[in-house]
């Protein structure tokens, strides 16, 4: 790495600032801080950034002509998912989560809010309900974290270290769990039945122990089939003492039964389908939720917004030191979990999202991405050389695709999609190679039937 780059807004740049760092820190230089880092993962080279000071005017310009190259989803078709999709995000949440005493509104105190807890309490009351579970905590980062917290959570309060995980799963929220397991926690994979997807029950109970601690669904599954199985599989977790985590889209469970319906001791998922829009990956939320049982809620990491006496009697008001001592705030380091700038502003608008929307509105939504998804199904699977869906349940938003018929490759297939302005399935060749030339593909509300009618004119042409 360089050093010989000095800029007038960095004032860590300069070599003098540089050298005193070093001597301090007690590295002798700036790339013995990033060993850490891969190789392969560090930038080379230097910024293309200018030399000489510019007016605000020409780093407008310049920035504007940069992101112009970008194309998003509001421009082109898209049938991307794999765990970002493309919904329609109603005007009102971002009218409400812009408004300065949420937008601006950080960890602060009591002094600081402006009903932003109580929009957090609303948001936690209705997710509750949603999942038919007893406490939802703030949301997290994402639906990934909220994975490993979920893992945390169950080998803490049954004292296991072995979590048995369906082979189908998403290959973003096995790394992060990975991470979140190593080195305490041993991950054991479950097979699929190779025709539905459906987890192989006969394998789980031949894996199953003592030494079990929970056994982790996803509903509907990466792959896009719904996990209809759930109950019998709490059911044979809970016979030998093991727990549930059900990962869940909420979005679905206007349709498909709840996690706490089907037995689920913790729930988890991904919420960006609620209010939240796209933008490099994200946004993002997690969503958490247990049992109301000492043993889980004592190992939430994250804040939970409850309602409690003020000095004034008879006066309620809303905070989020419910169970002070069970967070990292307490015990510092001594705390069994850490969590750090939860995503509030995304958990207001999925407040917003669901109270715009009600029961019957995410039921009707749900129904519309399960038929569109239906129907392309039908006319995708009537191109010669296609062959979807490659497993034979029902699916919900998404599905697989494989083109090894075509004898081309999903690369070749999505760069000719790119060309006609139309973003392919999610490539699953290196996560999934048992699947041969499959792409993921995705279909939400925001898909008319023309669209949908349009990918498979396209598709006929490159195939």
């Amino acid at each position: 790495m360089k050093n010989s780059l000095v800029h007038r807004f960095i004032p860590n740049s300069a070599p003098g600032v540089r050298e005193e760092m070093l001597k301090v820190t007690g590295y002798k230089t700036v790339d013995e801080i990033y060993e850490e880092i891969p190789e392969a993962l560090r930038f080379k080279g230097e910024l293309k950034l200018p030399k000489e000071p510019v007016s605000e005017m020409e780093v407008d310009r310049r920035i504007k002509r940069s992101l112009s190259k970008n194309r998003t989803t509001q421009e082109m078709l898209s049938f991307l998912g794999a765990g970002c999709w493309f919904h329609y995000v109603p005007a009102l949440c971002g009218e409400i989560t812009g408004r300065s005493e949420f937008l601006t509104a950080y960890a602060g105190g009591d002094w600081a809010d402006h009903g932003r807890y109580q929009a957090m309490f609303e948001y936690q009351s209705m997710m509750g309900d949603l999942l038919d579970m007893d406490v939802v905590s703030a949301p997290v980062y994402d639906g990934t974290t909220a994975a490993g917290d979920a893992l945390h959570i169950a080998s803490r309060a049954t004292g296991g270290t072995e979590i048995l995980i369906p082979s189908t799963i998403s290959p973003n929220t096995l790394a992060t769990i990975r991470n979140y397991a190593d080195p305490w926690l041993d991950l054991k994979m479950i097979d699929h039945d190779p025709k539905t997807g459906l987890m192989d029950l006969d394998d789980l109970k031949r894996k199953l122990s003592s030494k079990t601690t929970a056994v982790f669904v996803e509903n509907p599954s990466y792959l896009g089939f719904i996990e209809d199985q759930c109950e019998e599989i709490a059911g044979i977790a809970h016979r030998v003492g093991a727990l549930l985590i059900a990962s869940i889209n909420p979005i679905s469970l206007g349709l498909l039964a709840a996690p706490g319906e089907y037995g689920a001791d913790i729930a988890c998922g991904e919420g960006q389908p609620m209010g939240m829009t796209q933008s490099c990956g994200g946004a993002t939320m997690g969503i958490l939720a247990v049992n109301d049982s000492d043993r889980f809620l004592t190992l939430l990491p994250s804040y939970l917004v409850g309602i409690s006496n003020t000095i004034v009697p008879g006066e309620l008001a809303f905070s989020w030191h419910t169970l002070w001592d069970r967070m990292l705030y307490s015990t510092r380091a001594h705390a069994r979990s850490f969590t750090g700038t939860s995503s509030w502003l995304w958990g207001i608008s999925a407040a917003v999202y669901m109270a715009l929307l009600g029961f019957e509105g995410i039921k009707q939504l749900g129904k519309t991405n399960m038929q569109n998804t239906q129907y392309a199904i039908d006319i995708l699977s009537k191109i010669p050389g296609i062959k979807t869906p490659l497993f034979s349940s029902v699916h919900f938003n998404e599905f697989v695709i494989n083109f090894d018929g075509t004898g081309k490759t999903v690369a070749v297939i999505n760069k000719a999609l790119f060309e006609k302005s139309i973003l392919g399935g999610k490539d699953l060749t290196n996560d999934f190679p048992d699947l041969g030339q499959s792409a993921l593909y995705c279909v939400t509300e925001m898909l008319r039937k023309e669209d949908i009618d349009r990918l498979a004119d396209v598709l006929r042409t490159i195939i």
